[in-house]
């Protein structure tokens, strides 16, 4: 049986980053994006330790802000070295998805 889970993995990373670079957000509105575009099953589980990771990797970087809703939220923001990552994920996704596609089409 596939593991769509594995897949998912080596994208998320990339999407998070894209989606951070549109705007500064926090951590359960990138999850909601995230559903909305197709990405059904994810959990804040999943979303809060690849924010961490992107964090220490000095992809993104977060402030503290006051939320009219309740307690502050953490708003994250691409770093520069995120928004040459985004390029690169993209221009490497455009490379792989084609070949795939290609492979997945081409009748025998």
């Amino acid at each position: 049986m596939f593991d769509r889970s594995q897949l998912m993995k080596g994208t998320l990373e990339g999407c998070i980053l894209k989606i951070i670079g549109r705007e500064t957000t926090y951590g359960y509105e990138i999850m909601e994006k995230l559903i909305h575009y197709g990405f059904d099953g994810i959990r804040e589980g999943t979303i809060y330790p690849l924010l961490v990771r992107l964090e220490k990797k000095n992809l993104i970087a977060s402030e503290y802000r006051i939320s009219p809703l309740g307690p502050s939220r953490k708003y994250y923001h691409l770093t520069d070295g995120g928004r040459k990552t985004v390029e690169e994920f993209s221009a490497a996704w455009q490379d792989i998805s084609h070949v795939v596609e290609r492979i997945l089409t081409e009748e025998e």
